[in-house]
Parts: structure tokens; C-alpha cells; sequence
């Protein structure tokens, strides 16, 4: 889907990504994560051009981005950003209408489409559609955004740290938001974040960058279990990869499912790291389990959680 050939770019003679190559696969939910500097956003804003490689090739559907006009390329990718840059003077469904109306969507198309988007990100149209943007609260504003990005139906959504800004209950709730986008509209997605947790919550594949290279990419799970040097190791933390770990498998790969316990059960697609938490409140060291439909499954241990975390991390 997106292809980096052997890219550098430099900034006066300094390379801020060098010699990179990078395969993005086409419906993935990518991460670039790094230290500052480690060249994460130059190597996103490459893709649409807003920067352009001093060296190397950069493929997109199996064609050079040099190629195409930047115009057209962008429109065919959606930009979501931290500081959102909603026009203030426009509303909600203008705003939102931008590149629709750019490429001369029809009036009655483009009404429909502010409204499903309002929908998908959580937003109820009625209520939303004809809001300023300093009517909004952070949140909702970022959900403008999303939507706006998303409005011309884009091949690939690109996302510069688009929750920085954001307090942690509310960008709690916009990752989960983005993350049944992806799995409602099956885009493939870029995002770029220097905050770990988001990064193992959001990613299909994570790609670590450091020195305007890539140290390792892999899944959150082969990351966290299989780092390749002592720089992957620490990134993630020595002392919490066990917990981040939890965070990567559910209950249902942990259960004893031959056994039955009375009492209040957990459900078995929770994550083992927020079975700890149960397992912490309510001072015990087993607990029920149900399945989706809340029949039960099983039995959860405290033992072995904790267990096969250790295994994992050795």
C-alpha cells in the first residue's frame, strides 16, 4: 500500500530519516513511535508530501508519489492533526464538508455524508451540524476533525499525535472511537504518538524509530516479548513489559475451561491486564468467567496470569 524505498531526508545537512525502508500493508493499523527527533512526523508528512525526500522512492498503490499531483494525492488521503485546525468561522458539517466541496460533490451527497460521519464518530447530527467550533469541547473538536479527514472516503487516514492535547478520560474514549473505525471501515491507518500505552492499545504493527531509522517493527506482542536490543527493551520499559504484556492477551487464552466457580464473573474478551485489577479489588485468587452471551466458561487464576506473563517477558 505504502512503499518506502531507501528514503533520507535531511533538514541543513542533518538527516532527520535516513536510508529508510518501510512497507505499510494496505487495511493495517500502523505506529510510528519513537524518542523526539527520532523522525516519526517527518517520515508521515513524506507520505502526502506536505514533505518532500531528498533521496529514495516513496510508492503508494504502486505509484511513485513524485508522480502525482499533491493535490490529488491528498484528497486521496485523509490528515488528522493535534491542533486540529478547524476553521472558527465555518461550522461543524462545513468544516466537515471541505474536501467533498472541493471536489464538487453533489449539495444532497455531501448533507448525507456530514451526517453519517457525525454518527460515526459519536457525534448526533442534529445537535452538532450547525455548532461552531468554539461551541465544542476538545474532544468533540477532535472529533470533527477525525471526521472531516475521513469525509472524501480516503484510501489511507494519516495521524500526527492527533490526541495529545486531550485529557486522559477523553483520549481514552477517542481511541476507542478510532479504533472501531478502523474496524468498521477496514482503512488503512498511520498514526504517529510518542505515548507507548496508545501505541500498544491502537496498533496492528508498530514500527520504533530512533535516529531517523527504524530499531524494530512487529506487532505489540513481539515488541514487548521479543525485543531485538537493549533500546527496544528500555523504550517499553524493563519494569512494565510484564504489565504491558497482560495488556496484549484477553482472559479467554488463560482460562481453565474445565472448571466452575460461584460468584461475579469477568468476561472472558477482558484483557488480562484489567483481570488484575479484578483480581486486586476484589482480594482473590481465582474468578469466574463468562463468555459473550454470559454463559459460563471458566475459571480464571490469579497464578496464571501472572505466570505466563513472567514466561512471555523471559
Amino acid at each position: 500500500m505504502i512503499e518506502f524505498d531507501s528514503v533520507s531526508k535531511y533538514f541543513n545537512g542533518v538527516p532527520a530519516v535516513s536510508n529508510l525502508t518501510l512497507n505499510i500493508r494496505k487495511g493495517e493499523f500502523t505506529i510510528l513511535i519513537g524518542t523526539s527527533g527520532s523522525g516519526k512526523s517527518t517520515t508521515l508528512k513524506m507520505i502526502n508530501r506536505l514533505i518532500e525526500p531528498n533521496e529514495g522512492h516513496i510508492r503508494f498503490a504502486g505509484e511513485d508519489i513524485r508522480e502525482q499531483d499533491p493535490k490529488a494525492l491528498r484528497r486521496r488521503m485523509g490528515y488528522a492533526i493535534q491542533s486540529i485546525g478547524l476553521f472558527p468561522h465555518w461550522t461543524v458539517a462545513h468544516n466537515i464538508a471541505t474536501v467533498p466541496g472541493l471536489l464538487k460533490w453533489p449539495k444532497k451527497q455531501i448533507e448525507n455524508r456530514v451526517d453519517e460521519l457525525l454518527s460515526l464518530v459519536g457525534l448526533e447530527p442534529a445537535q452538532f451540524r450547525h455548532r461552531y467550533p468554539h461551541q465544542l469541547s476538545g474532544g468533540q473538536q477532535q472529533r470533527v476533525g477525525v471526521a472531516r479527514a475521513l469525509a472524501a472516503d480516503p484510501e489511507v487516514l494519516l495521524m500526527d499525535e492527533p490526541f495529545g492535547a486531550l485529557d486522559p478520560v477523553t483520549r481514552g474514549s477517542l481511541q476507542q472511537e478510532i479504533m472501531r473505525i478502523h474496524k468498521l471501515l477496514g482503512r488503512t491507518i498511520v498514526l504517529v504518538t510518542h505515548d507507548i500505552d496508545e501505541a500498544l492499545t491502537l496498533g496492528d504493527n508498530i514500527v520504533l524509530m530512533d535516529g531517523g531509522k527504524v530499531v524494530q517493527q512487529g506487532t505489540p506482542l513481539t515488541l514487548l516479548a521479543k525485543p531485538e536490543n537493549d533500546f527496544v527493551r528500555d523504550f517499553f520499559g524493563r519494569s512494565e513489559r510484564g504489565i504491558r504484556l497482560l495488556s496484549q492477551r484477553t482472559v479467554a487464552q488463560s482460562v481453565r475451561a474445565d472448571e466452575r466457580l460461584d460468584g461475579t464473573p469477568i468476561h472472558q474478551e477482558m484483557t488480562l491486564r484489567e483481570a488484575l485489577s479484578q483480581f486486586l479489588d476484589r482480594e482473590t485468587l481465582q474468578l469466574p468467567v463468562v463468555d459473550k452471551d454470559n454463559r459460563p466458561c471458566g475459571v480464571l487464576h490469579f497464578n496464571d496470569l501472572i505466570r505466563g506473563s513472567h514466561d512471555q517477558v523471559a
